[in-house]
């Protein structure tokens, strides 16, 4: 396997883990919304993770010939927990019973992705930047 492909393996982390955290401001940007109707209300979104091994290349069967590895996002789903039912009949988004319907997102939860989702990057990022200066070591050895 070529000693390059950690850049390939890191950065699809980097790009999996930047969809993550662009989700999770989504979420926390709508945590406050209401609305009159429980269809219409936003629903907490997740992205899914997948793990993905390339095939062997038809030249070779040794598995660190070709072979390679990746992150990529299979999809996003939204939450299916119930919205949040508050009775507020002065609100102008208020249905016929005087209810209001808030999103199903979990502040407290979200903030913990978001710091899990952080070091995932800051993780990725260091592991970047330990390869560069190993080749660099590597390079220089023979000066």
């Amino acid at each position: 396997m070529s000693s390059f492909k950690i850049f390939d393996i890191a950065g699809s982390g980097l790009s999996a883990e930047s969809v993550r955290l662009n989700t999770i401001a989504s979420n926390l940007a709508n945590a406050d919304s209401v609305g009159g109707d429980p269809a219409a209300v936003y629903k907490a979104r997740h992205p899914v993770f997948q793990a993905v091994r390339a095939a062997l290349t038809s030249f070779s069967t040794d598995p660190d010939s070709g072979a390679g590895a990746a992150v990529r996002v299979a999809g996003i789903v939204e939450s299916n927990a119930p919205p949040t039912v508050t009775h507020d009949p002065g609100n102008p988004l208020a249905d016929a019973q005087g209810n209001v319907y808030s999103p199903n997102v979990n502040i407290i939860e979200e903030m913990t992705d978001m710091i899990s989702a952080s070091r995932a990057y800051q993780d990725n990022v260091e592991i970047m930047n330990t390869s560069k200066e190993l080749m660099l070591a590597t390079l220089k050895l023979g000066q």
